[in-house]
């Protein structure tokens, strides 16, 4: 089953080609320019490696690099222009870069762009002035041949270059990157910050030269190379070019992931109605005893039934703002009423649970409103009335993943608004959950993917500058971006929950409400999570990109925010990270 392209954040990389480069992703381009051998002028297949990632590519065929064309990139590739008597170009523009596209680029960078500039051997001749927008970055090409007798891929002039180590935390461009060759490269020189990572070999001339580099410059990023035919279509397959090319395009993209995407405006929770629900539900949970009760005695028994009407009147007015609804809001109504004439005992909003099926409607940003009488996971035990405006995301590809991996009760979910409760670390939605006099059905199950998804971010990444890990930078992408990590979480808690019901030992505590042991609840979690995990690779290998991103999060959760953040006592999702990091320890993966 083919899964549809995940469109909710990818990076935009514009490719220039309007500066007579010597590189097109164009198929007919490149056909144009080398007929006999178009991979020798080609890099579709280095634009093919980042549109089966987080990236879509886009190319500026004619027009200049000004701000309004800079504005619908993240990252911007500008690789070996040349005048055409020394290459096969595309045969649109000057090689030259105006001053205004120099102070545009230049700009645009400053304020979060990804520049890769690819250099070649012999700089000075091609006719460029590459060097002229390098220079505010501390990078300059250096016109020469590098020649390597000893460290070599077949002649002197392929060198194979000395990849230099991380020297502290953060995104790492050299992660999976074994071996690479540079042909018939030049050097760069570097101030003012920029730093190597990779150069010539102690016995090339000229010696530990550098081939690679990178610099941070104001917000953005730069990457530059003093060879460009590495990721052409003849060379990409070779070594580790690709996972070069890959961690490279992820490492100047990292600014962009971290930029969140401003969610639409609720009109729900604009309208004055749930301002006015809202109020009164504050207002009446203060007044409930544990098991979600109100002692009249001591109570203001006049206010109380007034409050359950507001509450049953603006839920009314909201009807139109949720029309799939209807059933759930008259229900609620009917079990307010129900309560207040009962005396405000033990909550019993059992009508109102029957109706209350967001399952039902899982459509890409619908919004539901939920009012109960509830206690909350992670947070308080006691049973209190809450409100809540929740979104839910359900992009195509989460509805194609849901067809391979049935799981009918799944509902991902975002906060829109709410009341205090959930100023807590609850990140769930379920039925079993609400106050009933008996045992609740269990329709659904609401997972806030983006609560899940920020402390991620935050706990994990926290841990991430502690430990002064080297990241891999699509890793370091995924714990920076509300997006990709929203995302991962929405694909691992689908298959996640749904292994509970499946496999040699299905167990599922929470909803047939055993008490058992917590390490047995631990066992489960982690079975549930490595079964997802395998399931992840497959889904990589099969193009999903997602799938990276769920196997990070599985381990990056297991292993760092489970076991230790969080108040719990007997904590079983603590314990299954800690059982998880004592095997990959004990076989040597983690060290």
């Amino acid at each position: 089953m083919s899964l549809p392209a995940i469109e909710s954040r990818r990076a935009r990389v514009l490719f220039d080609e309007a500066h007579s480069e010597a590189w097109s992703v164009r198929a007919d381009v490149a056909e144009r320019m080398q007929a006999g051998h178009p991979a020798d002028s080609s890099l579709r297949r280095a634009a093919e490696a980042l549109e089966a990632r987080d990236f879509r590519t886009l190319v500026n065929a004619a027009g200049p690099l000004d701000p309004a064309r800079l504005a619908d990139a993240d990252v911007l590739v500008i690789a070996h222009p040349s005048d055409p008597r020394w290459e096969a170009t595309t045969g649109e523009g000057s090689p030259l870069l105006s001053p205004a596209e120099i102070d545009a680029v230049g700009d645009w960078v400053e304020r979060g762009g990804g520049l890769i500039v690819l250099g070649e051997t012999e700089q000075d001749k091609y006719g460029n002035n590459l060097n002229e927008l390098l220079a505010r970055f501390g990078i300059e090409i250096e016109s020469c041949t590098v020649q390597d007798y000893t460290r070599h891929c077949e002649a002197p002039s392929w060198v194979l270059a000395d990849l230099v180590a991380a020297d502290g935390p953060g995104a790492d461009p050299l992660a999976r990157v074994d071996e690479a060759c540079f042909y018939r490269a030049g050097t760069l020189a570097l101030t003012n910050g920029a730093r190597a990572i990779a150069r010539t070999s102690a016995g090339a001339a000229p010696p530990k030269a550098p081939l690679a580099a990178i610099a941070e410059h104001g917000e953005g990023r730069v990457v530059v190379l003093a060879d460009s035919d590495l990721f052409g279509d003849d060379c990409i397959g070779a070594l580790a070019h690709e996972n070069l090319w890959v961690n490279l395009a992820y490492w100047a993209a990292e600014p962009s992931f971290r930029r969140s995407v401003e969610p639409a405006r609720s009109a729900a929770a604009d309208d004055p109605a749930w301002a006015r629900l809202r109020d009164a539900v504050e207002e009446l949970r203060a007044s409930q005893g544990p098991d979600g009760s109100i002692a009249l005695e001591g109570s203001d028994e006049g206010r109380l039934p007034k409050l359950t009407e507001e509450i049953a009147a603006a839920a009314a007015e909201l009807l139109p703002r949720f029309p799939h609804q209807a059933e759930y809001i008259g229900a609620l109504g009917d079990d307010l009423r129900a309560w207040a004439e009962g005396g405000f005992g033990r909550p019993d909003f059992i009508r109102s649970v029957e109706a209350f099926r967001p399952e039902r409607e899982r459509r890409d940003g619908i919004e539901h409103l939920a009012v109960f009488p509830m206690y909350k996971q992670n947070g308080s035990p006691d049973t209190a009335f809450e409100a809540l405006i929740v979104r839910v995301p359900w992009p195509d590809w989460a509805a194609e993943l849901e067809r391979r991996y049935d799981n009918s009760k799944f509902v991902p979910v975002e906060l829109v608004d709410y009341t205090s409760g959930y100023d807590s670390e609850c990140a769930v939605l379920f039925p079993e959950t609400f106050s009933t006099a008996e045992r609740p059905p269990s329709h659904f199950g609401g997972i806030f993917c983006d609560r899940e998804a920020e402390r991620f971010r935050r706990v994990c990444g926290a841990a991430a500058a502690i430990l002064r890990l080297n990241l891999a930078p699509d890793a370091a992408c995924l714990l920076g971006s509300a997006e990709l990590s929203r995302d991962a979480y929405i694909a691992w808690d689908l298959i996640h929950d749904r292994t509970h019901m499946r496999g040699d030992l299905p167990f599922d505590p929470f909803m047939i409400r055993q008490r058992s042991p917590y390490w047995m609840y631990s066992l489960e979690e982690l079975r549930c999570d490595l079964t997802t995990f395998v399931e992840a690779i497959k889904l990589e290998a099969e193009g999903f990109a997602l799938g990276r991103h769920v196997q990070y999060a599985i381990l990056f959760d297991r292993l760092f925010r489970f076991p230790l953040s969080g108040g719990r006592v007997r904590n079983y999702d603590g314990l299954g990270g800690q059982l998880l990091f004592a095997h990959l320890h004990h076989g040597g993966y983690l060290h």
